[in-house]
């Protein structure tokens, strides 16, 4: 039995694709899906049986080897106070070690680079929201 990734799933149409490691994806209907489950994810994994049919391969019988993934919880957003604290402590940083450095002619050591360019990431990912 090939193992293969979802490609997509629709659960209104009830039907689907998944990839098959030798050849064209293969056609996944909701008669073939296990007791239980009422939909498949993009990139689970299954195991499956498959036949050529009139439109293409199809799958006959299905094993789930992954289990859907979980809606991510949406990250707590941060307080005005926060970000203000936040990007004093940022400027600070930049102006205390990077900065220095940069004015001395030479980058700042790989260690401090990477902490600042966390934080950077941190500060900009929640003024993007």
């Amino acid at each position: 039995m090939p193992i293969g990734n979802i490609r997509w799933y629709d659960k209104t149409r009830g039907f689907g694709f998944v990839s098959n490691p030798d050849g064209e994806d293969v056609y996944v209907g909701h008669a073939v899906l296990p007791e239980g489950v009422e939909e498949l994810h993009k990139g689970q994994r299954i195991e499956y049986d498959f036949a050529d049919g009139r439109p293409g391969p199809q799958a006959l019988r299905v094993t789930i080897l992954d289990e859907a993934p979980r809606a991510a919880r949406p990250a707590r957003r941060h307080d005005p106070a926060e970000l203000n604290g936040m990007i004093s402590d940022m400027i600070t940083m930049l102006e205390t070690t990077v900065q220095r450095d940069l004015r001395a002619g030479r980058h700042p050591e790989r260690r401090q680079g990477r902490r600042m360019a966390e934080v950077l990431r941190a500060v900009a990912r929640e003024l993007d929201r």
